[in-house]
């Protein structure tokens, strides 16, 4: 999992509160459990005027201009700003690798829903909970501003705009500990790899039935 510290990036804005995971990534795509690839079809049927399939190339598909995805200020993106209660609907993990396949590292709303918000710090993303009358200003300010990006410190917990507007926002320090080297639950684990070893082989002395083989 790639490290977050810290990013300057330009924001695309979302303008859809209620977002959920299958218009994240539909479920025709569920097929695969690679983590890789679903970066072309984030928000596959708002983004293109056909039906999408797995393994279909998306370079040659007929592209709706008016999703915001689509249109040339917003390509590069690292920073999806969104509305309330943004990933509801089923706990697919696929919607956090499709919008991190993507490109984006960070999203800023005013509400997650919670197995979401959840499942973007174990795939390297940055969930931040901004208030209401926050997000609206920043959804302004992008609107009004070709361009718009953002800078976001994990380190301090600060969102700072290029005109000087900042605050800051919460994460556990567990969660943050995390992002910042890059650790997943597997990554985490494997940092106790000596630990586990030296107590399967004490085990294994201790219980030498339990590991006869045949």
């Amino acid at each position: 999992m790639r490290p977050f510290t810290r990013i300057h990036g330009l924001v695309c804005p979302l303008d859809r509160a209620n977002v959920d995971t299958d218009a994240i990534i539909p479920k025709q795509f569920l097929k695969s459990i690679q983590r890789s690839g679903f970066g072309p079809y984030l928000f596959d049927e708002w983004r293109y005027l056909d039906h999408g399939e797995p393994g279909m190339d998306c370079a040659n598909r007929p592209r709706n201009p008016d999703f915001v995805l689509n249109q040339p200020r917003y390509q590069g993106a690292q920073i999806l700003l969104a509305r309330d209660n943004f990933g509801c609907g089923s706990s697919r993990e696929h919607a956090p690798w499709a919008i991190e396949d993507h490109g984006f590292r960070a999203i800023i709303a005013p509400s997650f829903a919670d197995i979401f918000f959840a499942n973007t710090f174990k795939n390297g993303l940055l969930p931040i909970v901004a208030a209401a009358e926050t997000v609206d200003r920043l959804f302004q300010e992008c609107a009004a501003n070709p361009g718009y990006s953002l800078t976001v410190d994990l380190e301090t917990q600060t969102v700072a705009s290029p005109a000087g507007f900042s605050f800051q926002f919460d994460i556990t320090p567990h969660r943050k500990h995390c992002l910042l080297n890059g650790l997943d639950e597997i990554g985490l684990t494997l940092r106790h790899a000596d630990e586990i070893r030296a107590f399967e082989a004490r085990h294994e002395a201790a219980q030498p039935w339990l590991f006869a083989r045949a």
